[in-house]
């Protein structure tokens, strides 16, 4: 999809109180898109709300409230803003989400239940709801924030990467059925950058803040990266630029600067962390292929 001052999109973000969501609002309002900004709580970021609200950009603006893990409310937000209305949604960005820290074996069933909500059904949820729209228009972007966590999950984050994958395993599908249909999916692989979800959003587990590590975990990588991803120390150590890499997703949202020509690829991966841990995925099923291959291709009928 692309776009000019002249032909501005709608676009709908969720999460938009802080990191990413929060530099492509400012963006698709600095370009003279129309913005609608989504965050469970407004009321707590003042501030962050009434900057976007007054932004000098040309594009309209409203600030909704939106927790995803509610269908009801999802529900009747599209439905409000495409039939009652008259609002077409062009782009959708499922950004919202955190994560709950710790060794998984400490991770409780409603911790995990917790993401799975946040990260894998409200997105889904959301484009199912979009899509009926965007079919009849032939037209419309969804956009899915994922990680590298999705692709190999680091120690500390059995939660989030699940929910992640979980993500990714539909967008890949998603995106197979409505690419005939005019509509793209877009799944952004992020690194470790700045200001992201884990970053902004980041606690540790119910057993861990209680004080009910095992003495087997304590100094343990999972426990190491826990203390300092729920402390709050991500910027201090991530050298990926979130200003940059939210530039670059909306390049590529709307098929200009770095997008340009890019306009019908399915995933974009951003940080240099990222380009390593990838190449260690592909190193890896390469791995399993030599050491197993001609077990995989023997165990079918003669």
């Amino acid at each position: 999809m692309t776009s000019s001052p002249q032909q501005p999109l709608t676009f709908l973000i969720t999460g938009c109180s802080s990191g990413f969501g929060l530099l492509l609002s400012r963006l698709v309002l600095d370009q003279g898109h129309n913005l609608i900004a989504t965050s469970r709580s407004p009321s707590r970021t003042c501030e962050v709300v009434d900057e976007i609200l007054s932004h000098p950009g040309a594009g309209t603006r409203q600030w909704l409230e939106l927790d995803v893990d509610d269908p009801v409310r999802c529900h009747e937000l599209i439905n409000d803003l495409e039939t009652s209305n008259g609002t077409a949604i062009d782009v959708l960005v499922n950004n919202a989400g955190f994560c709950i820290l710790g060794p998984a074996e400490l991770l409780e069933e409603d911790e995990l239940k917790e993401m799975m909500d946040t990260m894998y059904f409200g997105p889904t949820r959301l484009a199912r709801l979009v899509l009926p729209f965007m079919r009849q228009r032939k037209k419309g972007v969804i956009v899915n924030m994922s990680s590298g966590a999705g692709l190999e999950g680091r120690e500390s984050m059995a939660g989030y990467a699940a929910a992640k994958a979980a993500l990714d395993g539909f967008s890949k599908v998603l995106a197979t059925e409505v690419a005939p249909l005019g509509v793209r999916v877009l799944t952004v692989q992020l690194g470790a950058f700045d200001h992201t979800s884990i970053g902004d959003n980041a606690r540790a587990a119910r057993q861990y803040r209680q004080g009910g590590v095992p003495t087997e975990y304590v100094g343990s990588v999972a426990d190491q990266i826990t203390k300092t991803l729920a402390g709050g120390k991500l910027a201090t150590v991530a050298d990926g630029d979130s200003k940059k890499a939210a530039k670059a997703v909306y390049d590529v949202i709307v098929g200009e600067g770095v997008g340009f020509g890019k306009e019908k690829e399915r995933m974009l991966p951003l940080g240099r962390d990222l380009d390593k841990r990838l190449r260690e995925v592909i190193g890896g099923y390469q791995h399993a292929l030599d050491v197993f291959g001609d077990i995989c291709n023997k165990v079918h009928k003669d």
